[in-house]
């Protein structure tokens, strides 16, 4: 229970940490928002990416059922990494209305 708490609040941090980073570099609010997904593939998945192009239908199957596979609480895990992309361009948007400006 204690590791799942702490995995919460790792992939929380770490995904706003990220996600922060590339918006103010980039200056694209919901990038990591829109990028969060391939992410979660690549944590998810065990093939390599060239798979998804070379071998289309049996990669995205095998990925179907990775994403089926998935316990409760490893979706719970990669959600508070999404939210912790999410929050990172809410704090964003309030801190551009605020005055401040990064790089």
């Amino acid at each position: 229970m204690i590791q799942l708490i702490v995995s919460i609040i790792l992939y929380f941090v770490i995904f706003f940490g990220i996600a922060f980073i590339l918006n103010m570099l980039l200056r694209r609010t919901w990038l990591m928002a829109f990028l969060y997904p391939l992410v979660v593939i690549m944590i998810i998945d065990k093939l390599s990416t060239k798979e998804y192009f070379t071998n289309t239908n049996a990669a995205f199957s095998q990925l179907g059922q990775e994403l089926m596979s998935l316990k409760i609480a490893d979706i719970v895990i990669l959600a508070s990494g999404l939210a912790g992309a999410i929050v990172s361009g809410i704090v964003i948007r309030i801190l551009r209305k605020s005055g401040y400006r990064m790089f």
